[in-house]
């Protein structure tokens, strides 16, 4: 019993069992503190992964099941309308509450190498055809040693035309008897321009265009295409046929007359339609890009003429679905989605009002209303002469740098 007398002796004293009890009833306090109000800031980091934004974090973060999926197409100008309805149609539909598809306009080849930089808000390419898939390809293979491509499909196919003034066009078939790179390249050597070609001053010079083929699918498609008439082969072109002289000298006289170098086809295309031909007499652009332009120009400088050159390519739109780093499968699968959506029959159709034939080959193109038919007078048709296969990556390689050489002499 406590002694009431003695001041030295005071109540209970606490055990060495019960001082670890309130020692880990203070710790579990603490500890579940500390878990609501990480909670409250958004939850814990995902284990095994870097917060985001931490040094180490060098991917999107992976998007949860039920969040909405961000997926970046880089893809050509020649497209856009097109791909613009679509995805407003796409957002309309269950799959596409899902999905955020961001368009991000790109010249074909200015978007392969943003992709080898790193570009991490691209998840699907579609340039304008596979002519640089070759390069991409090993460039790819060289820094990474895996294969870009997870999938690829033909979303549409348009091959490449000339697209002249009509005024002009039968002035210049009356002089030069038709339109080709050829005659283009003579064209662009005469010094006294128009009054040259058709007693017509007040035209000026002849102003030709093509895009920057270091930037520009089409760009690059003009050089293939000339080297393909100069040689008169429509494939198996090599590295000889590219160091010929005689063709270098050729292309490079006709290089130093082209005007403008945009980076973008379809820029280049609303150009000519929005200046008319105080810009350019004519251009090399894809088909349908001249079809979608086609009744702006008239209601704007009058009727455009569009010539097939003799040896043509057919520019597929691939769609690639890419095995990038930064790529996770939420991405995938949503880019596998909006494939879906694009191949399907209502959207295929659509693509064809904006000049393109339809990459479903069940998708008619000869129909009373098709621009196939409605705009053949402009020159305007179904069937190419000669189709050239697509050369190999050292070809195309040489044949840009052989380019670039030339502009630095100009």
């Amino acid at each position: 019993m406590p002694n009431p007398t003695n001041p030295t002796e005071s109540g209970p004293r606490l055990t060495g069992l019960g001082r670890i009890i309130i020692i880990l009833f203070i710790a579990a306090c603490a500890a579940g503190a500390y878990q609501f109000l990480v909670r409250g800031r958004g939850g814990d980091p995902t284990p095994g992964t870097a917060p985001a934004g931490s040094p180490s974090s060098s991917a999107p973060t992976p998007v949860a099941s039920g969040d909405r999926v961000s997926l970046g197409i880089a893809y050509g100008t020649e497209k856009q309308r097109w791909l613009e309805w679509a995805v407003r149609e796409f957002a309309s539909t269950p799959e596409g509450q899902r999905i955020q598809v961001d368009l991000i306009p790109y010249g074909s080849i200015e978007a392969a190498h943003a992709i080898l930089d790193g570009d991490k808000r691209i998840a699907v390419w579609s340039p304008a055809s596979t002519a640089y898939e070759d390069v991409f390809v090993q460039e790819w293979q060289t820094k990474f040693n895996t294969n870009p491509i997870v999938k690829k499909e033909a979303l549409a196919l348009t091959p490449m035309v000339f697209v002249m003034w009509e005024e002009r066009y039968e002035a210049f078939v009356r002089k030069l008897q038709r339109v080709s790179f050829t005659t283009i390249a003579q064209a662009l050597k005469e010094k006294g321009g128009w009054d040259a070609i058709a007693a017509k001053p007040e035209w000026g010079v002849f102003k030709f265009g093509h895009t920057n083929p270091n930037q520009s699918n089409s760009g690059l498609e003009t050089l293939v295409l000339a080297a393909h008439q100069y040689h008169q082969k429509t494939r198996g072109l090599t590295m000889k046929d590219i160091l010929d002289v005689d063709f270098q000298q050729w292309l490079e006289g006709m290089e130093r007359g082209v005007t403008g170098m945009s980076n973008s086809t379809g820029n280049m295309m609303r150009d000519m339609v929005l200046k008319g031909p105080s810009s350019y007499d004519a251009v090399f652009v894809y088909e349908s890009v001249a079809i979608d332009f086609l009744k702006n120009a008239e209601g704007r400088w009058g009727k455009i003429k569009i010539v097939y050159p003799e040896y043509n390519a057919w520019n597929e739109s691939p769609y690639y679905i890419l095995n990038a780093a930064w790529v996770g499968p939420a991405q995938r699968k949503a880019a596998e989605a909006f494939l879906d959506f694009l191949m399907s029959e209502r959207i295929q159709k659509e693509a064809l009002t904006h000049g393109f034939r339809p990459g479903d080959p069940k998708v008619p193109v000869k129909f009373a209303n098709s621009p196939f038919v409605a705009y053949a007078p402009y020159g305007v048709q179904v069937d190419l002469q000669k189709v050239c296969e697509p050369p190999k990556a050292d070809v195309v390689t040489n044949l840009l740098q052989s380019w670039q050489r030339m502009q630095t002499g100009r």
